[in-house]
C-alpha cells in the first residue's frame, strides 16, 4: 500500500493549484477546469502528488487535516514566498506559537513550522500531514494499513506514521478538540492504493475490521471505495495501477 494523493476540495482547481505548485515545487501533472495534479518526488520511485478537485458548493465542513510546511531556519523565506503568493496571515487561536498560520488563496489554513528534531531535510517541503483523531492509538493501526506507513516513537497521546523509507511528512494523528459532524465532509483528504502483492479486496476487508466504514452518500459507480476512517475522516481507497511505482 501507498499514500499516494493528498486531495483538497477548490472553488478552481486552477488558481489553487497554482498556489501549492508554486508553493512547494511540485511538478506539474495534469491540468482540467475541474482537476489539478502535481507531484513532489520524495526518494527513488517515491513520490506525493497533490490533487485539486472542483467542489463548486460552499464549504462549511470541519479543518480536521492540514499541510505543515518545513520551515526551520527557513520559515521567514517560506512564509515570504507564500505570501508573495497570495497567502495572508490568520489567527486561529494559536497566539505566541512558533509556527506561522497562513491561510492559501481559497482560505484553507496551513502551517508552516519552526526547528523540530522530527522534521528532519527528508520531510520537505511538507513536515507534516496533522488528522484529527478520536482514538490515536486505535486510528494509527487503521492508517498503516492503509498507507504502508509505519508507525514511530511519540510522546503524549497522539501517534505519528511515516513512510517506512523515512521520506516525506509524517502523519500526525492528533487527539482531536470535537467529535466530527455528522454531516461534514473535510474538505482536505488522503487517497491510497494499492501497491504490487496487495490484495485490494483483501486491504478493504482489514480497513473495515479496524473500524474503517463506507462514506455515506458515495456513488456506487467510482473507480474507487470512499471510506471513513474510525474518527470518521475520509479516505479513498484507489484501484490498482497497470504500472505500479513503489
Amino acid at each position: 500500500m501507498r499514500l499516494e494523493n493528498v486531495v483538497l476540495d477548490a472553488h478552481d482547481p486552477s488558481v489553487l493549484g497554482a498556489f501549492w505548485a508554486g508553493l512547494l515545487g511540485a511538478e506539474p501533472l495534469f491540468a482540467s477546469p475541474d482537476l489539478v495534479e502535481a507531484r513532489m518526488p520524495l526518494a527513488d520511485g517515491v513520490f506525493l502528488d497533490l490533487c485539486l478537485v472542483r467542489v463548486p458548493d460552499p464549504w462549511t465542513g470541519p479543518r480536521r487535516l492540514h499541510l505543515d510546511l518545513a520551515g526551520g531556519a527557513r520559515q521567514a523565506a517560506v512564509v515570504a514566498r507564500a505570501e508573495a503568493l497570495g497567502a495572508r496571515r490568520v489567527d486561529i487561536g494559536q497566539r505566541d506559537a512558533p509556527w506561522v498560520v497562513l491561510a492559501d488563496v481559497e482560505g484553507n489554513p496551513f502551517c508552516v513550522m519552526e526547528e523540530r528534531p522530527a522534521y528532519d531535510a527528508a520531510a520537505a517541503p511538507i513536515a507534516a500531514l496533522p488528522l484529527d483523531s478520536a482514538d490515536p492509538v486505535r486510528d494509527a493501526a487503521f492508517w498503516a494499513t492503509a498507507s504502508g506507513w509505519v508507525v514511530q516513537p511519540a510522546d503524549g497521546d497522539g501517534r505519528v506514521l511515516r513512510h517506512p523509507l523515512g521520506v516525506g511528512p509524517l502523519l500526525e494523528l492528533c487527539p482531536e478538540p470535537s467529535p466530527k459532524a455528522a454531516d461534514g465532509k473535510n474538505r482536505v483528504h488522503l487517497d491510497v492504493r494499492p501497491t504490487d502483492g496487495d490484495d485490494r479486496d483483501e486491504v478493504l476487508a482489514r480497513l473495515l475490521d479496524l473500524g474503517g466504514r463506507p462514506a455515506p452518500g458515495t456513488a456506487d459507480d467510482l473507480p474507487w471505495t470512499v471510506l471513513q476512517d474510525p474518527s470518521g475522516n475520509e479516505v479513498c481507497l484507489l484501484a490498482h495501477e497497470v504500472a505500479d511505482q513503489q
